[in-house]
């Protein structure tokens, strides 16, 4: 029988013993008896039944005693005990539940209610055995999920963190709310010296919240290795997380520029708490404020990569944050709070110690973390005057090596293009120049900055005197570059074979008025820009000006042994 169970009848009166027996058999159940309550332990071991009528009072050992030592036995199981009792009901009550009894039974014994109380605890112990069952199954999903989400940590941990947050100029705190931290802070060195940096936060907790944070930092990285400036950058993330993720899943970000042969800082804050520029020289702090909609939600048409500019000196420090940490509680509700942070960062006397203060200041406020708590406070990176190496895949085994070309970008296309990702990737097809990528790709940027900023537009950069100066300076570029209707800026580029080795010649024009050669000469590293020219002297094998001075040319040679 489906139903059949098997019952363990302890009483020690041989007619009562009897008589249970049988009307228990009659319903269909398997029957085991003993007279006592050591007796019935022992067959409970022996049997292991479904149920246990147990008797309260017998000889040896009486029913309470063998009770409590039958649910020890049990384990987990739920095996019902009905005590089998002639004490009054409230005593009896009390008793049979104190020993661990699930139910009792008054003599005389009542058929019917003998056998609903027999099927209400079989339901019982079904129900137990199936929360078990469930529990269990639960368990081990639980456990096969915790071992899938320790390895696409893994994985996301080696994507996401494969920048350089271990460089000096970073200090970092990232407290995740779950497993997967919803919060993403990547940092990489550009081709051409300083870095970029992003503090992100999705939308929600654990998972969900990071699965946009792989493809978010494979566009990162790759594109700031290429050398791709902030606003491309910007704008390819917000397409690419527009397009995979779902509706109501953003990030929230703010994004820099760090440039230490400039002392630039760019800016782009979109959905992030306020960040804030920290003067070394006791300035007031200056407000990094967001001032766009979050990553992944406007269409690639609408969306704004308006950077703001500062002068970023020796010393000055960027502080960013998460909304997790403004949000932490106190036990009353209260939020922590910006007016706090502010309080906090106007009374930081030692810079390497603020995150200490911050962390100070959230326990003392006895903060509960609400949400993925990150902060990030980078100063200006370490310049050695070399530019870092670029990574590739492929072998590059195969690779033109006796080509010329020229490219001209006129108004259009200087508008709305950057072309030196372009050509580095052109030129770095040459296995041998990879080894030279940054200071290739240094040399194209500091030759194309000239001649579109002083040669096309003709900007002055003796405005960059000054913090005032600096944004004007930047602002008119933009202004000008965004009213440009004609001029260009020509790269040509000629690839020659040497013997075993090679040697590659670019020359960069553009249409401005020129300048004179003698006079750069004579200014020397302080020429172009305020900078330039002495840079790329270091960084190039060979150098010369267009006699028209409109125009510099550079050589870059490599043998078979190098």
């Amino acid at each position: 029988m489906p139903d059949r169970l098997s019952i363990l009848i302890a009483e020690d009166n041989a007619a009562d013993r009897m008589l249970l027996s049988t009307i228990v058999s009659r319903q269909g159940h398997r029957v085991t008896t003993a007279s006592n309550g050591l007796e019935a332990v022992a067959l409970f071991e022996l049997e292991r039944p479904h149920l246990v009528l147990m008797d309260a009072l017998m000889p040896v050992m009486d029913g309470f005693e063998a009770a409590r030592r039958i649910k020890q036995k049990s384990g987990e199981a739920l095996v019902p005990i009905i005590f089998l009792t002639s004490l009054t009901e409230g005593e009896a009550l009390v008793s049979c539940l104190e020993a661990g009894g699930d139910d009792f039974l008054a003599k005389p014994y009542n058929r019917v209610i003998l056998e609903a109380k027999i099927g209400a605890m079989d339901r019982l112990r079904r129900l137990h055995d199936t929360v078990l069952q469930q529990r269990d199954l639960i368990a081990r999903h639980n456990e096969h999920l915790l071992r899938e989400q320790h390895v696409a940590k893994a994985v996301f941990d080696k994507v996401a963190h494969s920048g350089c947050l271990a460089a000096p100029n970073i200090r970092y705190l990232q407290s995740p709310y779950a497993l997967f931290n919803g919060d993403l802070l990547l940092a990489a060195y550009k081709p051409s010296g300083g870095m970029h940096v992003m503090l992100g936060d999705f939308t929600g907790h654990g998972l969900p919240a990071a699965i946009g944070a792989m493809p978010l930092a494979e566009v990162f990285y790759g594109m700031t290795a290429k050398g791709h400036a902030l606003a491309e950058i910007l704008r390819e993330i917000n397409a690419k997380l527009k397009r995979i993720l779902p509706v109501g899943v953003f990030c929230c970000a703010t994004m820099l520029n760090i440039s230490s042969k400039r002392g630039l800082l760019e800016v782009w804050n979109g959905g992030l708490p306020d960040g804030y520029l920290l003067h070394a020289d006791g300035r007031p702090r200056q407000p990094l404020v967001s001032r766009h909609l979050p990553l992944g939600i406007l269409d690639p048409a609408a969306f704004s990569d308006r950077c703001e500019v500062y002068p970023l000196e020796l010393g000055d420090r960027v502080f960013l944050l998460s909304d997790g940490v403004l949000e932490a509680c106190d036990q009353q509700g209260e939020l922590f709070g910006e007016q706090r942070l502010l309080e906090l960062l106007d009374a930081n006397r030692q810079p390497p110690a603020l995150f200490e203060e911050i962390q100070r200041a959230l326990v003392a406020f006895r903060g509960e973390q609400q949400d993925d708590v990150s902060m990030v406070q980078v100063g200006m990176p370490e310049d050695d005057g070399r530019p870092r190496p670029l990574a590739f895949a492929d072998s590059g085994l195969s690779s033109a090596q006796d080509w010329s070309a020229t490219f001209e970008f006129r108004a259009h296309s200087l508008r709305h293009f950057n072309p030196l990702p372009y050509l580095l990737q052109l030129l770095l097809d040459v296995q041998a120049l990879r080894p030279r990528g940054g200071e290739l790709y240094t040399v194209l940027a500091e030759l194309y900055s000239n001649a579109l900023e002083h040669g096309v537009m003709g900007l002055d950069s003796s405005l960059k005197r000054d913090a005032s100066g600096f944004a004007e300076y930047y602002r008119e570029r933009r202004l000008r570059l965004g009213a440009l209707q004609d001029g260009y800026v020509r790269f040509h580029l000629q690839m020659l074979p040497e013997g075993a080795g090679g040697r590659l010649i670019i020359r960069v024009e553009d249409s401005g008025p020129g300048f004179d050669p003698d006079e750069v000469d004579a200014a020397g590293d302080e020429a172009l820009c305020g900078r330039g020219l002495g840079l790329v002297r270091q960084l190039s094998d060979g150098f010369g000006l267009c006699a028209d001075g409109r125009g510099v040319s550079v050589e870059f040679c490599w043998s078979a042994e190098a």
